[in-house]
């Protein structure tokens, strides 16, 4: 019996479909995910309390920030209402945002489009991540 089950879950684990990194929020490549953020780039930034000029609030420690919490940026009602209700920006939250953003915010005035692809995703979380952080 033993011997039987050690052959077969070897075969088991070759009949299961692959688990995909990106389809973990987190599991991105901040490298690659800088490259992701030049679509954001003529409308965010990631430096800290930069936004004058800017169509969209700086994404400088976006993680865990709730929604609508840059001071001196002006919000849609949209957004604010969501902010209203409790939305918290996780690596979960922004990753259905970015794949598309009227699912998480109906009526909201981000207009590039969607990132459809999920590593992209989560590689360009990993750079906001990073970018959240203190550097050394």
């Amino acid at each position: 019996m033993r011997l039987a089950l050690v052959f077969a879950l070897p075969a088991l684990a070759l009949s299961l479909p692959p688990v995909l990194a990106a389809d973990t929020p987190g599991a991105g490549d901040a490298a690659r995910g800088e490259r992701v953020f030049q679509r954001c780039y003529a409308c965010h930034s990631v430096e800290p309390g930069e936004s004058a000029g800017l169509q969209g609030p700086s994404l400088y420690g976006i993680l865990g920030r709730p929604a609508a919490a840059v001071r001196g940026f002006d919000y849609s009602d949209a957004m604010r209402r969501r902010a209203d209700q409790g939305l918290i920006w996780d690596a979960a939250t922004l990753d259905a945002y970015i794949s598309d953003p009227d699912s998480v915010v109906p009526g909201t005035m981000m207009s590039i489009p969607p990132v459809r692809d999920p590593q992209d995703r989560a590689d360009l979380i990993a750079y906001l991540a990073r970018q959240s952080k203190p550097q050394d």
